[in-house]
C-alpha cells in the first residue's frame, strides 16, 4: 500500500486534527482538511506550517514545509472529499455535531471509503449507527502530538468489517505508528482503560494525604516513566519477575480505589474554570510565563524522546536475536 495513492480526509482542525494532518502529510497522502467551523481557517494553517517546520529542525523529515503543503488542500467544502479512501472527523465530543460531520462526509465519498472517529470518549458502536455504512465505520484513536507519537489504537465497533481494521492496522505503520487493534469495542478502549486506573488511583492517594501532587507526579516519571518506553507492563512483569507480581496482587488489589464517582480534586479544578496549562490554572498553579515554558518543553521533549524510542522498536529484541543466529 502506497500511501502516496490513498486520499486522506480530515474533519476538524484543533489541535489533533492538525498535528493528524501534519502526520499524514509525512507518511506522504494526499490529504484534505475540512475545517467544520471558520475559525478553524483562521489558525490550521500556521499550527500545521510550525509541525512541518520542527520536524525539519529535529530531523524527523528532509524537506521543507511547501513541499508537503503541495499535497494539502485546507477548505470548508465538503466536496474536495470526494477522492478520499479514508476520512478521520476529529470534531468535539458531542454526538450531534458527530452526527451531522457524517452525513455531509458520505453524502460526497465513494460506498466503500472508509469513515473513522478520533472520539476518545463515545463508544464506536454506538457511532457507527448514525452512518449508512456502519461496516467501514471504524475509530481511530490518536495522542498529541499526532506526528511524533507512536501511539494508535484501531478500534472495531461492533458491526465493523474486521479486514477494514486489519488495513487500518496495516497501513498506520506507514504513519510511524505501532498500532493497538482492538478487536471488540470497549468504554475508552485499551489505553484510557489503563490510564483512567492509573489517574483514580493517584487523585485517590492525594485526597486521602498519602503524598502530594508533586511526589505522584514524581513517582510515575521515575518509575513507569523509566521503562514504558521501551516495554509495557506484561514485558516489564516478565522481566523483573512474574510470581513478585502475583504475591503483591493477593494483598494489594484489595485496597485499591474502585470509585465510580469522579473524585473530589479534579472536579473541583473543573469547577473553578481550570484547564490546566490553556489557562494557567490547574492541579498546579503557575506563574506569568510558566504555562507557556511548560508547553514549549514538552514539545521538545517529545521529540527527542521519539529519537530513543525509535531506537528500540517493537522488533528490536528479535532483529538482535537475528543477528547473533547469523554470526
Amino acid at each position: 500500500m502506497n500511501p502516496n495513492e490513498i486520499p486522506v480526509g480530515i474533519v476538524g482542525l484543533g489541535l489533533m486534527g492538525c498535528s493528524i494532518v501534519t502526520c499524514l502529510l509525512i507518511a506522504g497522502h494526499p490529504v484534505i482538511a475540512i475545517a467544520p467551523i471558520s475559525a478553524d481557517l483562521l489558525h490550521a494553517e500556521r499550527r500545521i506550517r510550525e509541525h512541518l517546520e520542527n520536524s525539519l529542525e529535529k530531523g524527523l523529515i528532509t524537506e521543507n514545509a511547501d513541499h508537503y503543503f503541495k499535497n494539502l488542500i485546507i477548505t470548508e467544502d465538503y466536496a474536495a472529499l470526494k477522492p478520499c479512501k479514508l476520512v478521520n472527523e476529529c470534531t468535539i465530543e458531542d454526538i450531534n455535531i458527530k452526527e451531522s460531520v457524517y452525513k455531509k462526509v458520505e453524502a460526497v465519498i465513494t460506498p466503500d471509503a472508509l469513515l473513522s472517529s478520533n472520539t476518545s470518549a463515545i463508544p464506536i458502536s454506538q457511532l457507527q449507527k448514525l452512518t449508512l455504512h456502519p461496516q467501514r465505520f471504524l475509530g481511530l484513536h490518536w495522542t498529541e502530538p499526532a506526528h511524533t507519537t507512536r501511539f494508535l489504537e484501531v478500534i472495531c465497533g461492533d458491526d465493523t468489517d474486521i479486514k477494514n481494521g486489519e488495513y487500518l492496522y496495516e497501513l498506520s505503520y506507514k504513519w510511524g505508528k505501532e498500532p493497538i487493534l482492538v478487536r471488540k469495542d470497549i468504554a475508552g478502549f485499551i489505553t484510557n482503560r489503563l490510564m483512567y486506573a492509573m489517574y483514580r488511583e493517584a487523585i485517590s492517594l492525594v485526597e486521602n494525604g498519602y503524598a502530594t501532587i508533586e511526589d505522584i507526579d514524581r513517582s510515575c516519571r521515575n518509575n513507569a516513566g523509566y521503562f514504558m518506553t521501551m516495554v509495557g507492563v506484561f514485558r516489564w512483569m516478565d522481566l523483573t519477575g512474574v510470581p513478585a507480581y502475583h504475591t503483591v496482587m493477593k494483598n494489594l488489589l484489595p485496597t485499591l480505589n474502585n470509585s465510580t464517582e469522579v473524585p473530589e480534586l479534579i472536579d473541583k479544578v473543573v469547577r473553578e474554570g481550570g484547564r490546566g496549562v490553556a489557562n494557567s490554572h490547574g492541579f498546579y498553579e503557575y506563574e506569568p510565563g510558566e504555562a507557556e515554558v511548560w508547553e514549549e518543553t514538552f514539545k521538545e521533549f517529545t521529540y527527542e524522546i521519539r529519537q530513543l524510542a525509535l531506537k528500540y522498536p517493537a522488533d528490536i529484541v528479535k532483529r538482535r536475536l537475528a543477528e547473533k543466529q547469523r554470526k
